[in-house]
């Protein structure tokens, strides 16, 4: 099992940056994918983005597509989530996960990271 923790978050005004990290402990060499996800005060948690442990392929949901930026560092066992022109509707708590096969769904969540939006 793969233990996650998260660091980053904070408190910043629309059109800032921030970026968030992710980093893993315990067995890593067979994660498959990790992600990030977040959830909003009254939402439900949603997929932010994803990124193949091995290689790079990546994945976003739209709303963040072409503001944030989804890497990691394998060496460093850290993920990360560069987050550029944030919004209002960006505030939630961030959490990143990890996914051990194409077949399961991603688990193992860290306890999370806040992101306040303020105008």
């Amino acid at each position: 099992q793969v233990q996650l923790v998260e660091s980053g978050g904070g408190l910043v005004q629309a059109g800032d940056s921030l970026k968030l990290s992710c980093a893993a402990s315990g067995r890593t060499d067979r994660l498959y994918a990790m992600g990030w996800f977040r959830q909003a005060p009254g939402k439900e948690r949603e997929f932010v983005a994803g990124i193949m442990w091995i290689g790079t392929y990546t994945s976003y949901t739209d709303s963040v597509k072409g503001r944030f930026t989804i890497s990691k560092d394998n060496a460093k066992r850290t993920l990360y989530l560069q987050m550029n022109n944030l919004k209002l509707e960006d505030t939630a708590m961030y959490y990143c996960a990890a996914r051990y096969s194409s077949n399961t769904p991603y688990g193992n969540w860290g306890q999370g990271t806040h992101v306040t939006v303020s105008s």
